[in-house]
């Protein structure tokens, strides 16, 4: 069986907790250390699809710094993703105002692109807060958004094989 290799970026402010995802996600692993992202990290995970036929797709999973000079150099990075995961912090509502700005520049790039949307650090609120945030289903592109938790894992999974699966 082919193995497919697919781009997709982690796009958001600094501190949301893009870094976490990753390493949850690819290591199974947590740490509550800040380290910022300079640049670009990347990482890669094979993740085993099963519908509607068994495939492997290699995802190439680079992690975009989310400081103010990223506008100017994020085309550059952008380029070529075929999804992206676009992360939030609930527990820094100015962070959730700018995903609708970091979505459309991901779009501008790649206009074929899709994304999920990830409101991270999930744990950190109550369920009635958690459910009174944005859905971001407002596009085509947007394939879903999901509360999650690096600390925890909750739907850490999911956002990676719903884009997996978005993109084949």
């Amino acid at each position: 069986m082919a193995t497919i290799s697919k781009k997709i970026c982690l796009i958001g402010d600094f501190g949301v907790g893009k870094t976490s995802l990753i390493r949850r996600f690819v290591e199974r692993q947590f740490s509550d250390q800040y380290l910022s992202t300079v640049g670009v990290k990347i990482s890669r995970k094979t993740v085993e699809l099963t519908e509607p036929t068994t495939q492997k797709i290699q995802l190439l999973i680079w992690d975009l710094e989310g400081h103010t000079k990223f506008k100017a150099i994020a085309p550059s990075y952008l380029k070529g993703a075929s999804g992206a995961i676009v992360v939030g912090d609930v527990t820094r509502q100015e962070t959730i105002d700018n995903l609708p700005e970091r979505a459309q520049l991901f779009l501008d790039v790649n206009p074929k692109g899709i994304m999920i949307f990830a409101l991270n650090k999930s744990d950190l609120i109550d369920e009635e807060k958690l459910a009174k945030m944005p859905k971001f289903g407002d596009r085509e592109q947007v394939i879903a958004t999901y509360p999650t938790s690096a600390k925890t894992g909750s739907h850490v999974d999911e956002i990676f094989q719903k884009l997996a699966y978005g993109m084949l």
